[in-house]
């Protein structure tokens, strides 16, 4: 098939083709090699309008392939159980994280909060906030919950690694989780040595801590406002925000946690396609490196800290997901931003897709799911996440968990193919998907190119729109049979007319009275002691705010004296008192309207 090819060009200069023996970009963004022998363009634009793509694609030599296949590392596996539907309070979620991680080499926690979390509140006794609080995932609101919540975990162990899925708020929990990292090691000291630490000693404890904790932040504001609506305040706060927060991340050697997961798992869940997401989140992940560059930091300084955060569904393009994605990143990192081979590398997780689960013949979830982790370990993703098979309706229980982590486990373990080094290279039609989704990837590129880049195009409310555009489209193809799907619109159960497959009775796994009212008991004991402290605090925070300092770096104090809520009520009438937007004021009655869209 002939198509046009294009390359890497600044307008109005053009870019040489690689000499003979060039390493090929993708290889070099990537931590295992990607498939394809020709390299791929960089966006037209991501960010602004003064990139352009247009010409003929550049092609680097092919890699050497090896008759032998090499052994193929695992990707991580992640156990997920504050998602969904219920978790309940921190020590309930702390029970399931022992639970699943008990007997396995390495701890990979993924933490979902509640929706009162989400939306950067306490829990409180108001109609629409309790019956929310630890529903849909975990409440946590103070530094003591954080701590509850990890208890028992070593939280700087080099098998430790926790992801936390949380936006409009994520710079306070952030801020209550590297605490409650900091003071696990101080609590280790004062068992050890039988005293109090200096101020010498304690900071030392708190460089090690900050240094040495392993995870992700998903702190993605962009997705938010263009798929998901947790938005607390406007979007250049926001970005203000993760900017310090990356800072303050390069000031402390902070290197093994990821400062924001730039994630299309939400823009999927929402209605796009594989295509649109894939678009959509890396264009998004460029606009984070023009704002971090745009502030003063140098590219290898944060790039290693941005991870990407993808959907596999059932449609062939989840294939080459990862490829195209870790392709066109190397190769803009390297002619772009003229980075360095570990910047160039793109890290990614993928989570099997919750919209492809049905409460229609439950059971058949998890043959989805296989085949949705299949493609992921095929596409050498570096972490994976499996769904359980009656999320469509509720939280995950004991046995459909452990279900869930056994495909990961039978696949890592037992599959024969999948023991191998990207077994797929070389595949005709392999190869043929990667560059067809590239070339419609970059076409999108140019589209938000014409609207001004990523901001831009949010005004207009461009990505909004393609969302629910596609997301039209998979629902009435759903509906009319046009896009199959076994046991919901063929293949159904046959015993009458009336059966739908859908079970007669499913127990809902919601938080109990006891837990709600523990953390309102809890929430209001962790405010009355710390009532003097606090104001302090905040009055630290809005200065810093106001005076251009970094946010986070205040954060950090305040976090240990203020609540969540108060946090959030302190930059909400900031931005109002100081001329600028917040979405989501005090007060509002609306935010919770949308809070149980999307919990991933």
């Amino acid at each position: 098939m002939a198509r046009g090819r294009r390359v890497l060009r600044r307008r109005g200069a053009g870019r040489e083709g690689p000499r003979p023996g060039d390493p090929d970009p993708a290889h070099q963004g990537s931590r295992s090699a990607a498939t394809g022998s020709r390299a791929s363009p960089s966006p037209a634009t991501a960010t602004t309008a003064s990139w352009c793509g247009s010409g003929a694609r550049r092609t680097c030599p092919a890699p050497s392939r090896s008759p032998r296949a090499s052994s193929r590392s695992s990707a991580t596996t992640r156990t997920r159980p504050g998602c969904s539907p219920g978790e309940g309070d921190p020590f309930r979620t702390n029970r399931r994280f022992k639970l699943l991680s008990e007997g396995q080499p390495a701890t990979r926690l993924s933490t979902a909060f509640d929706s009162v979390t989400l939306y950067g509140r306490d829990p409180a006794e108001r109609p629409d906030i309790y019956g929310k609080v630890g529903t849909s995932g975990v409440s946590v609101a103070t530094l003591d919950d954080m701590k509850a919540l990890y208890d028992g975990f070593d939280l700087c162990a080099p098998t430790t690694s926790v992801s936390m899925t949380i936006n409009g708020p994520a710079p306070t929990v952030l801020a209550f989780f590297l605490n409650t990292a900091i003071d696990q090691q101080v609590d280790r000291f004062r068992d050890r040595e039988g005293r109090e630490p200096s101020a010498e000693e304690r900071a030392e404890l708190a460089a090690y801590a900050v240094s040495t904790v392993r995870g992700t932040v998903q702190a993605d504001i962009l997705k938010e406002d263009q798929g998901q609506n947790t938005c607390l305040f406007s979007t250049e706060f926001s970005l203000r925000c993760m900017a310090d927060i990356q800072e303050w991340f390069i000031e402390h050697g902070v290197r093994n946690f990821y400062s924001v997961s730039i994630s299309g798992y939400h823009i999927a869940e929402a209605g796009a396609n594989p295509i649109s997401q894939l678009a959509f989140t890396l264009a998004n992940g460029f606009t984070y490196v023009e704002s971090y560059l745009a502030r003063g930091m140098k590219i290898d300084d944060f790039a290693p800290n941005l991870s990407f955060f993808f959907s596999n569904g059932m449609d062939p393009e989840y294939t080459v997901i990862g490829r195209v994605a870790r392709r066109i990143w190397a190769v803009a990192m390297k002619e772009r931003y003229g980075a360095g081979e570990r910047s160039q590398k793109l890290k990614y997780h993928v989570q099997t897709s919750g919209r492809s689960l049905h409460a229609q013949e439950m059971a058949f979830n998890d043959i989805r799911t296989t085949l949705q982790a299949l493609c992921a370990v095929y596409d050498n993703a570096n972490s994976l996440h499996t769904n359980a098979y009656d999320e469509a309706v509720t939280t995950p229980t004991d046995e459909s968990v452990r279900r869930a982590l056994a495909i990961q486990m039978v696949i890592n373990r037992e599959w024969g193919l999948a023991m191998n080094e990207n077994p797929l290279q070389g595949s005709y039609v392999v190869d043929e998907l990667t560059d067809l989704v590239e070339e419609a990837v970059l076409a999108e590129f140019d589209r938000i190119s014409e609207r001004g880049g990523v901001l831009g195009a949010m005004e207009t409310g461009y990505q909004r729109g393609r969302i629910q555009d596609e997301s039209m489209l998979y629902e009435h193809r759903k509906h009319d049979g046009t896009l199959p799907i076994v046991g919901v619109n063929t293949f159904r159960v046959p015993e009458s007319d009336d059966a739908d497959g859908t079970p007669q009775h499913v127990e809902l796994a919601r938080a109990t009275e006891e837990e709600k009212q523990s953390q309102l008991r809890r929430v209001g004991e962790f405010r009355a002691a710390h009532a003097e402290e606090a104001q302090v605090a905040l009055a630290r925070l809005k200065e810093a705010a106001t005076s251009g300092e970094n946010v986070f770096a205040a954060l950090m104090d305040a976090a240990r004296v203020c609540t969540l809520g108060q946090v959030t009520e302190a930059f909400s009438r900031w931005a109002v008192s100081t001329g600028g937007t917040s979405e989501g004021p005090v007060g509002s009655a609306d935010w919770s309207q949308t809070a149980d869209r999307g919990r991933s």
